[in-house]
């Protein structure tokens, strides 16, 4: 048996840290009873994870959450205990990847486009919270406070301007850019087509409405 502990309250969500000091004390708990423990919350970096590692040596692993689907490469970070600056050519063949496996699993009509780009849309939702660590002043370890790009404090209707115009596009909080996005991979929807993501904070269209059309 084994178990693990994302320390995060339901009405706490995702507006503060997780726990770490219950973490910790579950850690030592799961140590005594000799029960493999693994620790989440708030695994954003390399250094995020060798800090829950070291709470206690009761941590048998680190399980990654949103971390993974804001930067998939995190886990290669943590292998290789370094921060990568991931530009957006490579970012953008994972997008591809990404919508080729969709192809290939619900197929290439147009039932099986329309289900991969709602899929895609979706993970742009969170894809977009990634500041590249090449355009911070401070590197991850280096700065004062925390890194945390689910928690990059920044004006909603604030347009981030990247490196390239790609990078631009993907750093984009609004829903039609992230359909520009899937139209690059995908095509033109269907006349018709509306994108609401499920987290409709994370999304802004023109004149406030937090619904992509």
């Amino acid at each position: 048996a084994a178990f693990s502990l994302h320390a995060r309250t339901r009405t706490q969500r995702y507006h503060l840290h997780a726990h770490e000091q219950y973490t910790a004390e579950c850690a030592r708990a799961a140590r005594a009873a000799r029960t493999p423990f693994y620790a989440n919350g708030d695994v954003y970096t390399w250094e995020d994870a060798e800090r829950l590692w070291g709470l206690d040596r009761g941590v048998t692993g680190v399980m990654l959450g949103r971390g993974a689907i804001i930067k998939p490469w995190l886990p290669r970070e943590i292998k290789e205990r370094q921060t990568l600056d991931v530009r957006s050519g490579e970012r953008f063949e994972t997008l591809r990847r990404f919508v080729d496996y969709g192809l290939l699993h619900w197929g290439c009509d147009s039932h099986g486009v329309e289900t991969t780009r709602g899929f895609l849309l979706q993970w742009l939702a969170f894809l977009c919270q990634y500041v590249p660590v090449g355009m911070l002043a401070l590197t991850p370890h280096e700065a004062p406070l925390r890194y945390n790009p689910a928690l990059v404090h920044r004006p909603p209707l604030a347009r981030m301007w990247g490196r390239d115009d790609l990078e631009t596009l993907m750093l984009s909080s609004s829903a039609q850019d992230w359909v520009r996005i899937s139209e690059m991979l995908l095509g033109p929807p269907p006349p018709a087509f509306r994108f609401v993501p499920k987290h409709q904070s994370n999304a802004w269209a023109a004149g406030g409405d937090s619904k992509g059309r």
